[in-house]
């Protein structure tokens, strides 16, 4: 059997801290083959509402950055959909100083962001929450950020932490964060070292303990990875249908925590081979359950493996996600109640799930306009005929031409 190659977008985490930081930097930066889908989109279309200029070719991204201290344009930010336009912005934008009404979908409405406003109220900022004080919408107004010390509750998102250690170097003084039960920590290291190519260094000092010093970032040429966590849907689909796919570009080098995802597939029964530089997986004849896998530090990859965990031959328990039940969706309910509908026995906690074997029945997906829903039981449905979205099109968020691909790798109607 030779392997077939997936054909995956760029990382939308990669792309988008990308533009958050090519903004701020002294000079142009080329971002290649970034990810073009609503949620890029939508951060790309918020810079240029600030005033930052971005060129939009087909494989190539332009993007004019301020210098050090910009002082952006003053107006409304609207965020879409993005919760990294809602989580990395404000800080950008309160660190070059301006009057600013942030504000997004009521989806993205519905989504936590009481710890950085406060972490930026703590700054110097001055934020007017509209509603309850939790969220958007809210005006933003600020003279520069001074830096100091702060704690952040990040317990629920660690977006919080890297909007403010990218924004800190335009600071008037040393930033330090304490992350208190951070999650998700592969993506503040991704941050880390995505800053670090940009020239600046974040040092810490502790457990949970980060330090941003004044400078400048300067403009580069940035290549972006396939997106790991799209990378996933296709990893898992070879894990259930026998086949082996690999993806060029997401290897032992990559900066996304999300390509661990392989070692859970290897965990149950698939053949997985890391490169340098690419990623393959061959799947068993039959997929293996009978364990528990914390996937806390991955938790967009855990519908991935929720959905095919049916399949098994034993049952399946992950655990360490209840941060997930803030994301676009509450995720853990949406997989439970999405496997129940096809006769999958699932049992739930706060932030657990395990879902034990049988022969899943055709459904109808309630998606919740959750693209990973989507994008998870469309590899459900390799091996359910039968099975329907509610809203398929909800993966344009981050991989527009999902459907497409997964036809032309495994077959169907797509």
């Amino acid at each position: 059997m030779s392997a077939v190659w997936a054909r995956v977008p760029g990382s939308k985490s990669l792309t988008n801290r990308a533009l958050a930081i090519a903004a701020m930097a002294d000079g142009v930066t080329e971002l290649d083959d970034p990810l073009v889908s609503d949620d890029t989109t939508a951060f790309a279309n918020a810079l240029v509402a600030l005033g930052v200029p971005v060129e939009r070719q087909a494989r190539r991204w332009i993007v004019t950055g301020m210098g050090e201290a910009p002082r952006l344009r003053s107006g409304g930010v609207w965020c879409e959909d993005a919760g990294t336009a809602a989580r990395f912005l404000p800080p950008v934008a309160a660190a070059g100083g301006g009057a600013f009404d942030f504000d997004g979908t009521d989806q993205l409405r519905a989504r936590p962001l009481r710890p950085l406003i406060d972490a930026l109220r703590a700054l110097g900022a001055t934020v007017e929450p509209a509603g309850d004080g939790g969220g958007l919408p809210f005006r933003l107004v600020s003279d520069g950020l001074k830096g100091g010390e702060l704690t952040l509750a990040s317990r629920t998102s660690s977006q919080y932490l890297s909007g403010l250690l990218m924004a800190g170097p335009l600071m008037a003084n040393p930033l330090t964060v304490v992350a208190p039960e951070l999650v998700s920590r592969p993506y503040i290291d991704m941050t880390i070292a995505l800053m670090a190519r940009f020239g600046v260094r974040v040092t810490e000092s502790g457990p949970d303990r980060f330090t941003v010093h004044p400078g400048r970032y300067v403009g580069t040429r940035y290549l972006v990875e396939p997106d790991a966590s799209t990378a996933s849907y296709v990893f898992a689909a070879a894990a259930v249908t026998g086949s082996e796919v690999s993806v060029n570009g997401l290897g032992s080098a990559s900066l996304q925590g999300d390509r661990q995802f392989v070692d859970v597939l290897s965990q149950a029964g698939a053949e997985v081979t890391v490169e340098s530089d690419r990623v393959t997986v061959r799947g068993p004849r039959q997929l293996r359950g009978g364990f528990t896998v914390d996937m806390g530090p991955i938790s967009d990859t855990f519908m991935t493996l929720a959905a095919i965990a049916p399949l098994a031959d034993a049952p399946i328990r992950i655990t360490g996600v209840g941060h997930a039940r803030l994301k676009e969706s509450d995720r853990i309910d949406a997989m439970a109640q999405n496997l129940a509908a096809c006769g999958v026995p699932v049992r739930t906690g706060p932030d657990w799930i395990e879902i034990s074997p049988t022969d899943p029945s055709p459904a109808l997906i309630h998606c919740r306009r959750d693209h990973r829903i989507a994008m998870s039981f469309s590899v459900l449905g390799l091996r359910v005929p039968g099975l329907v979205l509610d809203d398929p099109a909800c993966v344009s968020k981050t991989f527009p031409g999902f459907h497409a691909e997964l036809a032309r790798l495994f077959g169907g109607d797509g």
